[in-house]
């Protein structure tokens, strides 16, 4: 989009139902890829237009006629050139995601928010979590952002929580999480490279979603993908180097009765066909039963 193109449409669009349709157009004649938070053009130009403007994204219909200022034009203008041209996802220009009805800050220190473990999280892993207020302990493992960890302290009112990262940048964002949800007396971050900072520490349930892209899957990311933290996203040529380092060391980390829950993307074949002695419970979850395995310490063991 040239900058003859951003002034047109800053000088001739003049309503929010403009702009949705301008963007709509505009995204469906390019190749933007859509995978952090919508799967289509409409919802993400409602999404990048509502938020923008810092309107709630269900009063859409009261305000469609709404005329926008000189200046919201120039910076919705600028807004879709970028996610078009340089494929910047739209978390990252309006700084922010959504993980179960919860809002989160992000930038392009940390990998987009997207997890079938917070739909696992939604009913409290109920089918093995009898009793949520029993869950005393628990740390996500790889947080990024911090949104699971915040997940679980809202799911887990009891349980103390640590949030762990490699990254001193996720850290610092996960701290502005946490911080925006109130929960420094519950939430704590660490900088840690897997279970490295942990000595000592002992969890009811510990989950992760680490990085789990392989070598092969990583050269063909789209560029969206491409634009947020590699470190986040590859873990060696099969894509399970994290989650080997998790199942060699999370018994030590867990107490007698806890629970480890891990996503792995595609590779359920490949991470069974490396454990053959061990029996993995698959967790359903909207996209099926591949992705997310739970074991207790005494599978671990």
């Amino acid at each position: 989009m040239s900058n003859n193109t951003q002034n047109h449409a800053t000088n001739e669009l003049f309503t929010i139902r403009d702009w949705i349709r301008y963007a709509v157009s505009q995204f469906e004649a390019s190749d933007v890829f859509y995978g952090h938070g919508t799967d289509n053009a409409y919802d993400e130009a409602v999404w990048l237009i509502m938020s923008a403007l810092h309107l709630p994204m269900d009063t859409l219909n009261n305000f469609l006629d709404a005329r926008i200022t000189t200046e919201e034009r120039i910076k919705l203008a600028s807004f879709i050139e970028q996610r078009i041209t340089k494929h910047t996802p739209t978390a990252y220009l309006l700084k922010e995601a959504w993980l179960q009805g919860l809002k989160f800050y992000v930038d392009e220190r940390v990998l987009i928010p997207r997890s079938f473990i917070a739909e696992l999280l939604a009913d409290g892993l109920s089918s093995w979590i009898e009793f949520p207020e029993m869950v005393e302990s628990a740390a996500d493992l790889c947080t990024g952002s911090g949104c699971l960890g915040i997940l679980l302290a809202s799911v887990f009112p009891n349980a103390a929580v640590d949030v762990i990262d490699i990254s001193q940048d996720a850290i610092d964002v996960a701290n502005i999480n946490i911080a925006n949800y109130s929960l420094q007396e519950q939430v704590t971050a660490i900088k840690s490279d897997m279970f490295t900072a942990l000595t000592g520490k002992k969890y009811d349930l510990i989950i992760s979603n680490p990085p789990y892209v392989d070598a092969s899957s990583m050269a063909a990311l789209p560029q969206e993908y491409q634009n947020e933290p590699q470190l986040a996203l590859g873990s060696g040529d099969a894509g399970l180097d994290h989650t080997h380092t998790i199942l060699r060391e999370a018994a030590n980390y867990l107490n007698d009765d806890g629970i480890l829950i891990v996503e792995i993307g595609h590779n359920r074949e490949a991470l069974e066909a490396a454990y053959p002695n061990i029996i993995f419970n698959w967790l359903e979850v909207s996209s099926g039963n591949e992705f997310v395995f739970l074991l207790t310490k005494s599978q671990l063991i």
